[in-house]
């Protein structure tokens, strides 16, 4: 069904009028203080008997008029929200940035009977049933954020290839210099340097925030001034990475890994 007729009769059955929808769509134009929220007659009219794609503010505007999910009416119009974070997943970026959260995770519901969690074994065999996780469960504290590597950043290369997507704890947010013995137990942290983003391991030195690349990657130390040049975001609690990729090594180090940030190099 078109979507402009699914439109036309939800509003028949709510029994609104073009007039009523457009009245709502002042009221609500007024109380956000945002005039492309009004929706009138002739705008309507073309929406529902033309099947015209209705402007993001107007897409809202139906929605509150007719008490819908404005992400359901994304799917009317074959914009699948829902897909976002993987369509973004699948178009990398060269520089490390944040990232939204998906607005859903697949997580197994019931494993088989001979599941034994101790042992390695192929999960998808051992997962009976699947089902959604909201997103927004998961994130809805506002404690958890996601980062993505950028495809030129290799700072921690090998144990965190271009192209991972991190999961930062942004209730972690004191450098912890003392508790891990190997560098797989160094914890990682999420900093944003105002210009830009690094992931990896760091230490203070005084008013320094320093950054310690891994010494296989062949990268230089940099170092920022607290709180002026950089702000911790969060520690690093999630990865997930891909092995392998073309596109890890088609990009060359970073100039600023090489020295050619404008901060201090150590």
């Amino acid at each position: 069904m078109l979507p402009g007729l699914r439109l036309r009769q939800i509003r028949e059955r709510l029994g609104l009028t073009y007039r009523d929808v457009e009245r709502i769509s002042l009221e609500l134009a007024a109380q956000r203080g945002r005039p492309e929220f009004v929706l009138h007659l002739s705008r309507l009219a073309d929406i529902e008997n033309h099947d015209t794609v209705p402007s993001l503010h107007k897409l809202y505007t139906l929605a509150v008029a007719y008490h819908l999910n404005p992400l359901e009416l994304f799917g009317w119009y074959d914009v699948p929200l829902e897909e976002c974070f993987q369509d973004g997943v699948n178009f990398p970026s060269p520089q490390t940035h944040r990232m939204a959260a998906p607005a859903g995770l697949k997580v197994p519901l019931r494993f088989d009977p001979a599941f034994d969690p101790r042992r390695t074994d192929f999960l998808s065999r051992m997962v009976e049933r699947w089902g959604h996780f909201e997103g927004a469960l998961t994130t809805g504290n506002g404690r958890y954020c996601h980062g993505f590597v950028g495809l030129e950043d290799r700072r921690m290369v090998p144990l965190l290839r271009p192209g991972s997507i991190v999961l930062v704890d942004t209730s972690v947010r004191q450098i912890e210099e003392d508790l891990w013995t190997s560098e797989h137990d160094r914890p990682m942290y999420f900093v944003d340097i105002r210009h830009g983003y690094r992931c990896g391991w760091f230490h203070q030195d005084g008013s320094n925030l320093v950054m310690q690349p891994h010494t296989l990657s062949r990268c230089l130390q940099e170092s920022w001034k607290l709180p002026q040049e950089a702000e911790i975001v969060g520690r690093i609690v999630g990865v997930v990475m891909r092995l392998n990729e073309p596109w890890q090594f088609r990009f060359a180090e970073s100039l600023g890994a090489h020295g050619g940030s404008n901060k201090k190099v150590l």
